[in-house]
Parts: structure tokens; sequence; C-alpha cells
């Protein structure tokens, strides 16, 4: 096959839920016998199997018209060194999109929907058999590209970790988080749940579910109704500020829970100090296993990220 160029293209694909009961159960055979022991339809994991490694191998012949292509597991994501000329194409659900975007700096990354009946694709704006038309706009820099905030904690160990969507500090099990909580000139010690700092992309996500949460139990006390979530309606993916919000505080004789929403911005960092001796975790995007560890003594600042996210819609 002639390609059109010799521009690198990084499909990053991932495991389907088939793969996952395979690996788990060793054959096919043996997945299926579980799920239907159990009184599911099987069908359902076998279609979406096959309809994403049919979106996958289209897309791969799609794209070897355009350039030089190598194709990535997500697992792999994690470690993977991105030339700074490559781009990248995300085929899978938004969460791949927000998994991959974190780990890039100056590339442009292309969400690709595999199965638009069965996805809804906020952060997928494109099907495969538009790649044809997309990859040589972007290449020729004709495309629209959005810069995408993102959300980074920064510790006194030296580590540190992006968030596209949101950061959650907190205990590893369903346990109470210890530490001490400052932003905007105020400070005090807390014990609760853990706490969410969510961007504007991730603002539809677990920030949404908070708010939605809060503002059913105010309606609930009062009888009046809450229009919290409409506060949300500027919060948009560029926004120079991140949202945080302390999950169930518990306020006590040693604990308090006065500062227990607000924004975060460069002019107001939001600082946490781990009281935990173990368990304490910061991670994102909701990948627990991809996590700096959060423990007794261990200062975060959380921030805005100096790098954005390139999004191509």
């Amino acid at each position: 096959m002639n390609r059109q160029t010799e521009n690198k293209i990084v499909l990053v694909t991932r495991k389907s839920r088939l793969d996952d009961l395979i690996q788990r159960f060793n054959t096919e055979g043996q997945a299926r016998f579980y799920v239907e022991h159990l009184g599911a339809d099987f069908s359902d994991y076998l279609l979406e199997h096959q309809r994403y490694r049919q979106a996958v191998f289209d897309a791969e012949q799609s794209l070897s018209r355009h350039g030089r292509v190598q194709v990535v597991d997500r697992a792999f994501v994690p470690n993977f060194v991105f030339g700074g000329q490559d781009t990248v194409v995300a085929l899978g659900q938004d969460g791949l999109v927000a998994n991959v975007l974190k780990y890039l700096t100056t590339q442009k990354l292309v969400g690709v929907n595999p199965d638009p009946a069965r996805w809804e694709g906020v952060l997928l704006p494109f099907v495969v058999r538009d790649l044809d038309r997309v990859l040589p706009e972007v290449f020729a820099e004709k495309r629209r590209v959005r810069e995408i905030t993102m959300a980074q904690a920064t510790l006194n160990t030296g580590e540190s970790l992006c968030a596209v969507n949101d950061l959650f500090i907190g205990p590893r099990s369903h346990t109470s988080a210890r530490y001490e909580i400052s932003c905007g000139g105020q400070t005090e010690q807390q014990s609760s749940s853990g706490i969410i700092v969510s961007t504007g992309l991730g603002a539809s996500g677990w920030l949404r579910s908070v708010i939605a949460g809060a503002s059913g139990i105010v309606s609930a006390l009062s009888g009046a109704a809450d229009d919290a979530a409409a506060e949300m309606a500027d919060f948009s993916w560029e926004s120079d500020y991140l949202y945080f919000s302390v999950r169930e505080p518990w306020p006590s004789k040693t604990s308090s829970s006065a500062i227990s929403f607000g924004q975060v911005t460069p002019a107001s960092p939001l600082t946490l100090v781990s009281q935990m001796p173990e368990n304490g975790v910061i991670f994102s995007d909701g990948m627990e296993h991809d996590f700096v560890q959060f423990n007794a003594g261990t200062r975060a600042t959380i921030s805005l990220a100096e790098r954005r996210g390139l999004l191509v819609v």
C-alpha cells in the first residue's frame, strides 16, 4: 500500500470485555459458560468484541494510507514514548481519550468512536470512516483543536500526576481520609471520604454526580429546588480554574467541614497535607492502579497543569 506521507500515527486501542473475560477464564468457551451459567446474555459480549475488532482493522487500513502506523494497547500508554510530532488516534470510549491525553505534550489527539450505536462518545467526534478525511486535514493544520485544561498534583516527594477529567485524593479503600486542607487563605483539619478535583472536561462526570447528590439533599431538607448544577454551565474544557469538592466531611472535636467546595485558580491552589499512616493515594481519571502514594507527611499542591491537551474536533 502506498502511503501519502511518512508522518507517524499512533493508534491506541483497548481490550474488549470479552478480552478481559478470556484473560480471566483462559478460553472463550469457559467465559461463555461462566456468563450463561449466571443467566446473562453472552451474545452481547461477542457482538461488542466483533464490532470493535472490525473497527480496529478498518482504522489500521485507513490510517496506513496516510502515514506510518503503530498500534499501542492502552495498558502500555503510561510507559510509551510518543514522538513530538506524532498524531495520536484513540479508538474506544470517552475514558480512553482522557487516559491517553494526560500522557501527551505537543501531540494532537483524534478521538474515534468504534461503535456509535453503543457509546455516546462526548469526546469521540469521529467515526472510523471519517479518518480518510480528517487525517489529511490534521496534517495540514486545517482542523480545529481545542486546548484542554488539565489538573496536576505536585508532591513534596518529587512526584506529580496530571488529570484530564479529575483527581481523587483520599483513602485506597472505603475508610476515612485524614489531612490538613488549605485554600484561599483558610486552613483546617479534615476527616472525609476524600476529595475530588475536576477539570471542565470532567465536569459532566464525577463532579456532576457529586453536585446532583448534594443538590438532592438540599432540596429534600429545605423543600425548595436547588439549581447548583446551573453554576457549572460556564465551566468549559478551556476554563482557567478547577473545582474541588470534599466528599462527606466529618465535623468533630478534631476535624472541621467549613472548606467543602470551591475553585482552584492559578492564584489560589489547593494544598493538602496527609495525616494517614498508610493507604493514602492520589489517582486520576478513574485509573485506580495508576496512583501516587499520599501518606503521612506528604504535601500535595493541586493546581492547573502548565501543559494542555490538544483534542482535534
